[in-house]
């Protein structure tokens, strides 16, 4: 539950800073690149080297694949057939279909599934979600961040994105101990990531944003919170005919509200900040109510 209000407070915080001009116009954009090469790497390079991979946790780790590879073949087609900016369909894309499997996913765990699931949801966040981010995730948001970028570049963003090396470095340095000074430093920096991300997102809501923008906004959410889980529902409890914890966390983790991490890099890349914003601060508040649905229809 602390988790849950802190994520409430800092995203009013933005708000209110911006409201009441407490700081520059262009704060979010330091914070945006504090979040990127320090507190999403730390994050990483901690909670990866935690993980003990286990084969019944391959199913979990799926899950975030097809939430993003539907979500990306569903606004595609919509934007190509209602012709949005590329800009618009990037940012659909993205929010819809990376999932909030931490600071959000975690605490509902913990409340609805007990502290001994929460595991599971660490490796969905870590080996599926942020994978997913950093590799397809990002691939897509540099294709629809404009014209000129050149699939040159991607592979050099890609390369060089500070996230995705430091889950190189975790995942070679599993079998060495960290010493217990860099276990410490590496958890305050990836603490980080929530308050500022949420503050940077609060920063850039702005009431007059939805003009024009409703339809979508309730496209993505409906997507992402409503129909994503129902889609792995139907997979791994129909298709896969899979039962116990491990599927129930993985259907429950799929309709989380959009990923805070995701929504940073495409609002750095230019994906329109103001559904960005929408999207993660709407998504998260409303997500306080549909994941207890979830679980209750689920359960």
């Amino acid at each position: 539950m602390d988790n849950l209000i802190l994520l409430a407070v800092c995203l009013a915080a933005g708000i209110i800073l911006r409201h009441f001009r407490l700081v520059p116009d262009t704060t979010h954009v330091g914070l945006n690149a504090f979040i990127i090469n320090i507190s999403l790497p730390a994050l990483t390079l901690n909670l990866i080297h935690q993980i003990e991979p286990e084969p019944k946790l391959a199913a979990a780790i799926l899950m975030p694949w097809l939430v993003f590879l539907i979500a990306a073949a569903i606004f595609a087609l919509a934007g190509a057939v209602f012709k949005l900016p590329k800009s618009t369909t990037g940012a659909l894309i993205v929010t819809a279909g990376l999932g909030n499997t931490a600071f959000i996913g975690l605490p509902m765990i913990a409340a609805f599934y007990g502290k001994a699931n929460v595991p599971t949801g660490i490796v969905i966040d870590q080996l599926g979600t942020y994978l997913v981010l950093n590799t397809i995730g990002l691939l897509l948001i540099c294709l629809y961040a404009g014209e000129s970028v050149t699939l040159r570049e991607v592979g050099r963003r890609i390369i060089g994105f500070p996230p995705l090396l430091a889950l190189l470095l975790a995942l070679c340095l599993r079998l060495l101990a960290y010493p217990p000074w860099l276990t410490s430093v590496l958890a305050h920096l990836g603490d980080t990531l929530t308050p500022l991300a949420l503050v940077s997102v609060g920063l850039q809501l702005h009431a007059d944003a939805l003009r024009g923008r409703r339809v979508l906004l309730a496209a993505g959410l409906a997507y992402k919170l409503i129909l994503a889980p129902l889609l792995v529902a139907l997979f791994y409890f129909g298709v896969l005919g899979m039962r116990g914890p491990v599927a129930d966390v993985t259907v429950f983790e799929a309709g989380m509200a959009p990923q805070i991490g995701g929504a940073i890099v495409a609002i750095q890349y230019g994906l329109e900040p103001n559904l960005v914003s929408l999207m993660v601060g709407i998504g998260t508040i409303l997500s306080f109510a549909t994941a207890p649905i979830l679980w209750h229809f689920f359960h």
